[in-house]
Order: C-alpha cells, then sequence, then structure tokens
C-alpha cells in the first residue's frame, strides 16, 4: 500500500480501547490526521481492512501480539497510552517494521502524590486508627497504637529512583525520613544529583527501610519480585507501596501470609497482580474488615495516574508522538525490547 501524501490525503490514525469518542484531545495534538475507533479485527472483514489501512495505533489494553502485528499492512507505528507495555510483543512489532514508544511523561506528578500519600497514611497510622476508633465505646484520645516512631526515624526504601521514583525522594525529604534508593540502571552520581543515599544491592535497601516503595517497570527482571523471599528480607514490621505494575508482585498469598505473621505492618496497592481482584482469601478480609487486617491494607483502583491535566497530556502527547514520527521521522519514547 502506497504512502500517504499528506499534502493530498490525512493520516489515518486507529484508536484501539479505553479511550472513548470524540477524539477531541488526539486531533488537538495533530490537527492533519483523522482518528478512528477500532473494533476486534477478527469480528469482521471491514474491521480487518481498517486495522490494514491505518498509519499509526493508539492503544491502551488491547494486547497487540504477532498476530495483530501481522495485519498491520500499513502501520508506521505504535504508541501506548501510558507507561507499561507488558501486552506489546515489542519484536513482533520490529520484526514488521513498525516502530514503538509509549508514554512515560504524562502522571508523574500524580503517581508519585499518591505514593507519598500512603507512606505518610502508613507512618502516621491513619487507616489503621481510622478503623479502630469506629469501636471506641469509652475513651478517645487515649487509645494509641505503639510503636509510633517519628518520621526523621524512619527509613523509605525506593525501589526505582527514575522519573517517578525521583519525584517521590524530592517530595519525602521535607518529612526527615532517610531515604534509600536502589536502582542498577541509574548513573553513578544520581543519588548525589537527586538526593538520597543509594544501597550496593536490593538486599540492603530492603534490610534498612521501615517503609519500601516500588516504582520500577514490569520486565521480565521484575515480574514476580515481590515473593516470599523478597518480603523476608525485609525489616519484620516493614510495610509495602505499590504505585508502579501489579505484576510486580508474585501472589498474594505471600502478602496475606506476611501479614498474618505480622512480618508486615501493612500495605498500600494502587495496583494489583490481578485486576479487578479475584478471589482470594486476602480481597475477602479487606473486604469484610476483618478485624486482623482493618487498617493494614488500603487498596485503591489503579488511578493514581489520574487526574484531568494528566488525563489530557497522556492522550496529547501519545497522538504528538505519532505526529512527530509521521511528519518529521523522529521518534521520541522509543521502546525496543
Amino acid at each position: 500500500m502506497a504512502q500517504n501524501n499528506t499534502d493530498t490525503k490525512k493520516w489515518l490514525i486507529g484508536i484501539t480501547d479505553y479511550v472513548t469518542p470524540p477524539a477531541d484531545i488526539e486531533q488537538a495534538a495533530f490537527g492533519d490526521a483523522e482518528f478512528v475507533f477500532l473494533a476486534d479485527w477478527r469480528a469482521s472483514e471491514e474491521n480487518r481492512k481498517m486495522w490494514q489501512a491505518v498509519d499509526a495505533i493508539l492503544l491502551w489494553h488491547w494486547r497487540m501480539d504477532a498476530e495483530t502485528a501481522g495485519v498491520l499492512d500499513n502501520c508506521k507505528i505504535v504508541v501506548r497510552y501510558g507507561v507499561g507495555y507488558d501486552l506489546v510483543d515489542v519484536a513482533a512489532l520490529a520484526q514488521s517494521n513498525i516502530a514503538f514508544a509509549n508514554t512515560p511523561d504524562y502522571g508523574t506528578e500524580e503517581v508519585a502524590d499518591a505514593a507519598c500519600a500512603m507512606i505518610l497514611a502508613i507512618q502516621r497510622k491513619l487507616f489503621s486508627y481510622d478503623r479502630a476508633c469506629r469501636s471506641y465505646t469509652s475513651g478517645w484520645q487515649e487509645n494509641l497504637q505503639k510503636p509510633h516512631e517519628r518520621t526523621n526515624d524512619r527509613t523509605v526504601g525506593v525501589i526505582g529512583v527514575g522519573r517517578i521514583g525521583t519525584a517521590v525522594v524530592n517530595r519525602m525529604k521535607p518529612f526527615g525520613f532517610t531515604i534509600l534508593g536502589y536502582d542498577p540502571y541509574q548513573p553513578s552520581g544520581h543519588e548525589k544529583a537527586v538526593g538520597y543515599k543509594r544501597t550496593d544491592s536490593l538486599d540492603q535497601l530492603l534490610q534498612l527501610s521501615d517503609i519500601v516503595t516500588l516504582h520500577c517497570p514490569l520486565t521480565e527482571e521484575t515480574r514476580g519480585m515481590v515473593n516470599a523471599q523478597f518480603i523476608g528480607k525485609m525489616k519484620r514490621g516493614a510495610s509495602l507501596v505499590n504505585t508502579a505494575r501489579g505484576r510486580i508482585i508474585d501472589s498474594l498469598d505471600c502478602i496475606e501470609q506476611a501479614l498474618r505473621d505480622n512480618h508486615l505492618t501493612s500495605v498500600a496497592f494502587d495496583v494489583l497482580p490481578d485486576e479487578p481482584p479475584k478471589e482470594h482469601p486476602l480481597i475477602t478480609a479487606w473486604r469484610n474488615d476483618e478485624p486482623w487486617i482493618a487498617g493494614r491494607v488500603i487498596i485503591n483502583p489503579h488511578v493514581a495516574y489520574y487526574s484531568e491535566r494528566g488525563w489530557y497530556e497522556m492522550r496529547y502527547k501519545a497522538a504528538e508522538t505519532a505526529k512527530i514520527f509521521l511528519l518529521e521521522k523522529r521518534l521520541r519514547n522509543q521502546i525496543t525490547e
């Protein structure tokens, strides 16, 4: 199929899922394009022809596997609306000579804010007190939960000190925490520029941190990283925060056991291994507010990324990435593996 002539014909951009009409934000970013909302190409020949015709694709949850990549006869670039790309077969796109990029810089502030709010809620026992005081029938202020240390006597360990991890470090420093960071992919001196203490190993960070917060991408290296062995290396009584990717956690089994054994004091998750969560004893206990878990588990429905401004920014930047590539042959935020 011949390349589009930008002087006579608009570029055709397909949107796969989640984003619903109109594509007004995308249109604002790429006014010379026509945006179409794609239906499952397997469902009809008409749908398939549309997938074959598009010059670029913007996707959210759609599984971009080798079979789908093979349908994209005219596509030149696929852009993931968000950061993670575990549902994208990057190698298959490369074999089809299709560029791939993500949108890593749209919700940095929002996710960092959510992580810090969770850290502070854990540190100050806000959710635990909220649940406990509902049952107080006598007394009030004297119902203290101990131990309860000052923030400047506590250590926060940040795993992954990229965009969001760095934003978390910068937000948490004024509270007085000792802040450790582990990220083997950051250059030497990054810790000096940002202002945290770099640990030589993940084990060292786990052994020293009172609260561990995850800010690493989901890769083959990090998938299932948080398992029983990982938790066993954490300080007894430590807490865990995850606003990164759900499947960094191997399963909820190890989380439940660690909470029951009091090896973990509390957890705060914006993301889960399965969303929405499947039936599991931990989820059941959380939903029923069972006494052993009350106030110790915070679960949000994968919304840490969201604000109206962040949502606009994500969609605009994804469409802009496609525009830059199609019009200028310049690829930003490229993912190659």
